[in-house]
């Protein structure tokens, strides 16, 4: 991404706040403009008190007052600037943040599945930051700098042509400068923020399964490979900020000749008679002024190149497409009539799907399943159980076919629409950081706390509840963390069974409990399923012999379907698969 796409992008934002920014850059020109007045206050004082016998005290102490007033007012100014302007910046960085993470929401599985969470934690909360330090307060001194510019030498010009001259034709040295290094820093600071992410992902991943690390003695290596990762941000922002420091001193050194030429040229001036004393003291102070902002710009081009570098990670992810169907709004935006609940009548018409184009995992998948019947989905690891599941969710899009849910094709279907009428409980748990009772009634807020009660009676999961320090108001650590995984998941199921949905996704959803409670889970869930379309996804087999069908899954693709007792005869795959579960030969 280059810098103009960037900077507009920035500006979008900056829009939103376009008042405040007015005001401060306003104050910034008034702090400019009484600082550059000092030096002539300055000046002309010098000039009251030049000579022996000479000097006007009444002259010298209004010609100071005047510039210990433009001294104060400037202060003044320059506080609210920078108030107003951290204001714009933690403002920019709250939009930019909400809609980043708006966006992450609305975004495809398939782009999160291909993206470390590190890389897009690293984005959001890092790279914005450097964002509103290079950028936004960048800018401040950026702005200062060129009124400075512009104002000091244009009463340079008024006071004496000649060094203003000087000071004019060696300015584009500095210029040239400081441009030749900041344009080739940008590429070094945007490998050191992707390094930096590559830490954070590694740091993400390492304490997210220290456990793993632990049991697997795995810390000496994690360790050296954090070490190795920590050397390569090392190198590359050592040699970012190497090249970009390169900036100031070369630009002071241009500017001391400046300096130096104009106090030569000044100082003939003053021999000659065409300048005093005082203005001379003027002039130089004006160059003075003038290269001032030439160093503080070059001090923070390092800033803003990072920043720049990391605008542009965080603005890639803002850019980067959402589907078609936007989830937010769809509801409002689809054509076609929806009924108050869906039924559950599904179907699969020459349905084709792969994760990467280059290799097909489903290439012709015909199913059709009658509302209210239980489905059963088996096979080997790695058949497409659980890409079934993505595809009625609507987690990924088909490549080709026609799927149906009660004769609406699914892409006409809203997806908030779709997914209020499918509950889900897997194999993977996961809970918020919240109450207990937050967790059960994250699909139905308005629930009760008698209805949060009976759905947690209904997955046996009341009896541990009461037992815990505050019960249903206990809050619960990162991840339900205090909490078994089979209590994680016993609360995964209540929170299924409390919002009742008509299609129900059971993804080894008993994979972490003991047996006994399994069995008075499988209870409940008959319970439940009844008058209810139910796809279950078990390796115990045993487990699904009373379904409606069997879905045997191979490669990706459907080989077999029907029931337990239709499947079982002849030498059916699933035959196979179910004596080897059971242990029979």
């Amino acid at each position: 991404m280059k810098t103009k796409p960037i900077l507009s992008h920035l500006f979008r934002y900056l829009r939103r706040s376009l008042p405040l920014l007015a005001l401060a850059l306003l104050l910034a020109a008034g702090s400019v403009i009484l600082q550059i007045l000092v030096p002539r206050q300055i000046g002309k004082a010098i000039d009251t008190i030049v000579g022996p016998d000479k000097v006007a005290f009444a002259e010298l102490w209004k010609f100071l007052r005047t510039a210990g007033i433009f001294v104060l007012i400037s202060a003044v100014c320059s506080w609210l600037m920078t108030l107003l302007l951290n204001r714009v910046s933690f403002r920019t960085v709250r939009d930019i943040r909400n809609d980043a993470i708006d966006h992450i929401t609305r975004l495809p599985l398939a782009y999160l599945d291909s993206h470390q969470s590190g890389d897009i934690v690293s984005r959001v909360i890092t790279d914005v930051d450097q964002v509103a330090d290079g950028l936004l307060l960048g800018f401040a001194q950026f702005f200062t700098g060129i009124l400075t510019i512009v104002g000091t030498l244009t009463l340079m010009f008024l006071t004496n042509v000649k060094i203003a001259l000087v000071v004019m034709l060696l300015t584009p040295l500095s210029l040239f400068v400081a441009r030749f290094i900041a344009s080739r820093t940008f590429s070094m600071f945007k490998e050191q923020s992707v390094a930096r992410s590559r830490q954070t992902s590694l740091i993400d991943e390492l304490v997210g399964q220290q456990k793993v690390v632990q049991a697997y003695s795995y810390e000496a290596r994690a360790v050296e490979q954090f070490n190795d990762c920590d050397r390569k941000l090392c190198d590359c922002a050592l040699k970012a900020t190497f090249f970009s420091s390169l900036t100031n001193p070369s630009t002071r050194f241009v500017n001391s000749t400046v300096y130096a030429a104009c106090t030569l040229v000044g100082s003939f001036s003053v021999i000659g008679g065409g300048l005093s004393v005082g203005m001379l003291t003027t002039m130089l102070a004006y160059a003075g002024q003038y290269a001032k902002p030439f160093n503080e710009i070059s001090g923070v081009v390092s800033e803003l190149q990072n920043a720049l570098a990391c605008a542009s990670r965080i603005f890639e992810l803002l850019d980067e497409p959402l589907p078609a169907e936007n989830c937010q709004s769809a509801e409002a935006t689809s054509d076609v009539a929806l009924p108050e609940s869906l039924r559950g009548d599904i179907s699969f018409e020459h349905v084709a799907f792969s994760y990467v184009k280059e290799r097909p995992l489903i290439t012709d998948m015909n199913i059709s399943v009658r509302a209210g019947s239980r489905i059963a989905i088996v096979g080997p690891t790695g058949c497409g159980k659980t890409t079934l599941i993505n595809l009625l969710m609507r987690f990924y899009e088909i490549d080709s076919g026609t799927v149906t849910f009660d004769g609406l094709p699914l892409t006409s279907i809203p997806k908030p629409f779709l997914r209020r009428n499918i509950g889900m409980v897997l194999q993977d748990t996961w809970l918020s950081d919240g109450t207990i009772r937050d967790n059960i009634a994250m699909g139905r807020p308005d629930a009760t706390d008698e209805e949060i009660k009976e759905a947690a009676k209904a997955a046996h999961a009341h009896s541990f509840i009461r037992r815990l320090p505050n019960g249903y108001d206990t809050v619960l650590g990162e991840h339900g963390g205090g909490l078994s995984a089979g209590q994680r998941q016993l609360l995964c199921i209540a929170r299924v069974m409390l919002c009742l949905p008509p299609i129900l996704i059971l993804d080894e959803a008993t994979s972490s409990i003991d047996t006994r409670t399994e069995w008075k889970i499988q209870d409940a869930f008959s319970v439940m399923m009844k008058g209810r379309t139910s796809f279950i996804v078990a390796h115990r087999l045993s487990t699904i012999k009373n379904a409606d069908l069997i879905l045997v899954m191979k490669d990706g693709n459907v080989i077999e379907q029907g029931t337990h007792d239709e499947l079982m005869t002849g030498e059916t795959f699933y035959r196979t698969l179910y004596l080897a579960g059971s242990g029979t030969t």
